[in-house]
């Protein structure tokens, strides 16, 4: 059938041979054994509706599908048969799935109407491209949940950028808390275009949900994993606590704090310091300079400005160097 229809260039459909076959011969095949499925009836005229949520009216003819099975010769019933009566018993209401599924809808809103079911809302949402603009798989990169997990990707970061994905609140905002995206996530404003899987935004995005935690779990999700690649041997501490807050603006990934921490003990300050261009910092007021610097750190008026950041941090350095006349 298949290829007498490919030569015709029509669908493939099943043509019904046994659904009008004489009862004789149907009841011969019977007694010799021969396996036999189930199939629905689908009209050979008309066509069928539904209203998609994001792609709007979709409608397919009726003489493309064909009667198609819904218990198998071993008398298993098919996926479509079993999902429309789980659903339909379930009360679901909406539907929402990837357009790969339109085909499946076809037949699932047959039985829907055939067995007299209201039907729930569809919606069936674009596939997520790779760079390329090809069907993302797992040759882009990883393929799990865990598998971000573990390179340093955080839940409430990946939520936020999967909900980009197609998606949008109307304004410029891409920030978004789970609880935002509750309150503002509207199925309307879903894009029915596919939308590209970029891993570098989904980096920098994490790196907003990881410097916006509570400063103490920031601490403890690094400083642990400074502990567990042996950089550090504690994990708690005043030094933990201000490393973090001068590394962060640079660690978009947990791992990344591994290296911003290497580089930052291995200053090679003896050998600097040492060194021709050492020397005139030596000679220039530096125990004067140390001094500043101590009572700065005392009065906390230092830690304040590594709590804001790298940014504050600049900003500080600036204007203490300037209230000492220095560069």
């Amino acid at each position: 059938m298949k290829d007498i229809a490919k030569e015709k260039s029509l669908p493939p459909v099943y043509i019904g041979k046994w659904a009008s076959a004489p009862e004789e011969e149907v009841q011969e095949e019977l007694a010799k054994g021969t396996p036999f499925t189930y199939r629905f009836r689908v009209p050979t005229e008309g066509s069928l509706k539904i209203d998609d949520l994001i792609r709007g009216e979709v409608s397919w003819n009726l003489n493309t599908l064909g009667d198609f099975v819904i218990m198998r010769s071993n008398g298993q019933p098919v996926y479509n048969f079993c999902v429309t009566v789980d659903d339909a018993t379930m009360a679901i209401s909406h539907v929402i799935r990837a357009e790969e599924h339109l085909p499946n809808t076809l037949r699932q809103a047959l039985i829907y109407e055939a067995l007299g079911f209201p039907m729930p809302h569809f919606a069936h949402v674009s596939l997520i491209l790779a760079p390329d603009k090809s069907k993302l798989s797992k040759r882009h990169g990883a393929t799990s949940v865990g598998q971000y997990r573990e390179m340093g990707y955080l839940p409430q970061g990946m939520v936020n950028y999967l909900a980009l994905l197609g998606w949008g609140d109307g304004t410029e905002n891409e920030f978004f808390t789970l609880d935002d995206l509750v309150e503002k996530f509207s199925i309307s404003r879903v894009n029915k275009s596919g939308a590209v899987f970029d891993s570098t935004k989904l980096r920098w995005m994490n790196g907003l949900h990881l410097r916006a935690l509570p400063p103490a779990e920031l601490n403890k999700l690094i400083a642990d994993r400074w502990v567990s690649t042996g950089i550090l041997t504690v994990s708690e501490g005043p030094f933990v606590e201000e490393a973090v807050q001068l590394l962060k603006d640079g660690i978009d990934l947990i791992p990344d704090a591994d290296k911003a921490l290497s580089n930052l003990l291995s200053y090679p300050l003896h050998d600097t310091l040492n060194s021709s261009e050492g020397k005139p910092v030596l000679e220039d007021k530096l125990p004067e300079f140390c001094a500043s610097l101590l009572d700065a750190y005392d009065s906390g008026e230092l830690l304040a400005a590594l709590e804001e950041g790298s940014a504050g941090w600049q900003k500080w350095v600036k204007a203490f160097g300037k209230s000492l006349k220095r560069k």
